[in-house]
């Protein structure tokens, strides 16, 4: 049985713009799951429903990124292949408004798995990405935000049982130039392998301390467990706060989620279900 699971990022969001958030991660996870039941790739719907997330501009990813300290946009992405464990990475780079298309190339030419900055535009070029215009992406909401982290990110499981996970982000408001958060960062922000796959949100500089979705990965017992295990811990050691989806070879869904963390799915087991403010 096919199944995917997307996610808005955790952090603090305007009660208005919950049924926003929730229309945009259904939609997401809409379009992942009619490619899995057409037969495609888990692969191929992670990408298709993070991209759709990075071009809403509601997310902070792509469109609607939040701002670093002098006003631009840098975006990070990854994305893992379980079967494979081939992965493709992207850092800080600027006006880049999918990260996540740049990352899937990388993945798919397996000349380098990760590049960072301003550079990366020469291979992003030849991988056929197009930059954008400076300040396109900035939307009038990000230019109003005072301090906010979040992140998009997608993990399914296709007809064959094979898993992936992709994470794509606009990092933090106010970071500096070059800074990079836990979303590119495979075993932190981002993992797949042949049983599972997760995608984390929330305070990138805590989830990278832990390895968060690694450590995940290779805790023993059911699921559900271990995400939680992994949360607290990162809580334990950081005092930082963090979201996961997960998804895993029983169909199970792990969640833990922050007050205002938009999920929602498509599991061919149990059906579509959302959520936003509550743990499943």
């Amino acid at each position: 049985m096919t199944a995917i699971i997307v996610h808005g990022g955790a952090g603090a969001s305007e009660p208005t713009r919950h049924p926003r958030l929730r229309a945009g991660v259904r939609a997401a996870a809409a379009v992942g799951d009619v490619i899995l039941e057409a037969g495609g790739s888990a692969l191929d719907a992670v990408t298709a429903a993070v991209r759709f997330l990075e071009d809403d501009p509601e997310f902070n990813a792509g469109t609607g990124s939040v701002l670093t300290r002098d006003g631009t946009v840098e975006t990070d992405a990854s994305i893992m292949c379980g079967a494979t464990q081939r992965i493709g990475a992207v850092a800080a780079v600027p006006d880049l408004g999918n990260a996540i298309a740049f990352a899937r190339a990388l993945l798919d030419r397996g000349e380098h798995a990760m590049v960072a900055g301003d550079a990366a535009w020469q291979l992003a070029r030849e991988c056929g990405i197009t930059r954008a215009a400076p300040g396109a992406l900035v939307t009038e909401r990000a230019t109003q935000r005072l301090a906010e982290r979040g992140t998009v990110g997608a993990v399914a499981r296709d007809r064959v049982g094979r898993f992936a996970a992709a994470t794509s982000t606009g990092g933090m408001t106010g970071k500096r130039s070059g800074r990079v958060g836990d979303s590119p960062i495979i075993g932190a922000g981002t993992w797949a392998d042949a049983r599972i796959a997760i995608s984390a949100t929330g305070d990138g500089e805590a989830i990278m301390r832990v390895a968060l979705a690694r450590s995940i990965a290779l805790a023993a017992g059911p699921l559900d467990r271990a995400v939680r295990a992994g949360l607290a811990e990162l809580a334990r050691i950081t005092a930082g706060s963090a979201g996961v989806i997960a998804l895993d070879h029983a169909g199970v869904i792990g969640l833990q989620l922050s007050p205002t963390m938009a999920i929602a799915w498509v599991d061919r087991a149990s059906g579509p279900g959302d959520s936003m403010g509550c743990r499943v």
